[in-house]
């Protein structure tokens, strides 16, 4: 999917929502446990009821490998029901990848060649040879990690070096890589504050913001700071909306839920055009 594809896609909706497909049998409601791949019936319920109102699902992988090769098979089922049934839909794998060049190349062929998912993160720790495996797929997206939401973000991300923030020279360096318009950023929700650094270095590119919701994030402070002439957000939710219910009702429950976000989404769309 291009850029500009995407950003049809958020006019159209009126909503610039991720929904984070993190599945757990532990929080999944107990009669799909009763089922030959409770997580791919889980998935598709939450996709069915919820793909009007969002432009991306992101899925993240961890919760998939935990289960193994079943967990794996889920995680292809999924993305293909989401390619075949929702193709306007924006994916991202959310694998948080980042190695030597000829691993990474091998990771961005089994994401974007087998699983065909649009987009994928990544660690950029290693440098260049690590991310420009990736950047190098025609029409796919490599999401790099720059400002996380968790409390060890400032282990080093926000440590001075030469006087400057690490997570600026990270932002800094990787617009210098091959085929760098093909970044996208994750930025914490958590760090509204810090946006408007960002956007100083990254006027134009998207940012993944997730930590609205269950991890205190605000969103109208994120789009206040964080917003562009094409939106350039995408804000994910991933327990408050698959998790809103764990009874018979879970996919209408998260359609609420989803939907309460979209309409902010359409408020704050509304108020800046």
């Amino acid at each position: 999917m291009t850029t500009q594809q995407l950003i049809e896609q958020i006019k159209i909706k009126k909503s610039f929502l991720a929904v984070g497909l993190d599945v757990d049998l532990d929080k999944m409601p107990k009669h799909l446990l009763e089922l030959e791949d409770p997580i791919f019936e889980f998935n598709k319920a939450i996709i069915d009821a919820t793909h009007d109102l969002c432009v991306s699902y992101k899925p993240n992988t961890a919760f998939y490998e935990a289960y193994g090769i079943k967990g794996w098979m889920s995680l292809q089922k999924t993305i293909n029901y989401i390619n075949e049934t929702y193709p306007a839909i924006f994916t991202i794998a959310d694998a948080k990848r980042g190695d030597i060049g000829n691993t990474s190349s091998m990771y961005a062929k089994a994401f974007f060649e087998d699983l065909n998912f649009d987009s994928v993160t990544v660690a950029p720790y290693m440098g260049k040879d690590s991310v420009e495996p990736f950047l190098a797929f025609k029409n796919k997206h490599t999401i790099m990690l720059a400002l996380t939401s968790n409390e060890g973000a400032f282990d080093f991300q926000t440590l001075a070096v030469d006087g400057k923030e690490l997570y600026k020279h990270v932002l800094e360096t990787s617009k210098t890589w091959k085929n760098s318009e093909n970044l996208m950023y994750v930025v914490g929700a958590t760090k509204a504050e810090y946006f408007t650094e960002i956007r100083k270095i990254v006027p134009d590119s998207f940012l993944l913001v997730p930590g609205v919701g269950a991890q205190g994030g605000s969103l109208s402070e994120v789009c206040k700071y964080g917003m562009n002439a094409n939106v350039g957000l995408l804000i994910n939710s991933s327990r408050g909306i698959i998790y809103a219910s764990n009874g018979t009702d879970f996919a209408e429950k998260a359609r609420a839920e989803a939907l309460k976000m979209q309409k902010k989404m359409e408020l704050i769309l509304s108020e800046v055009v």
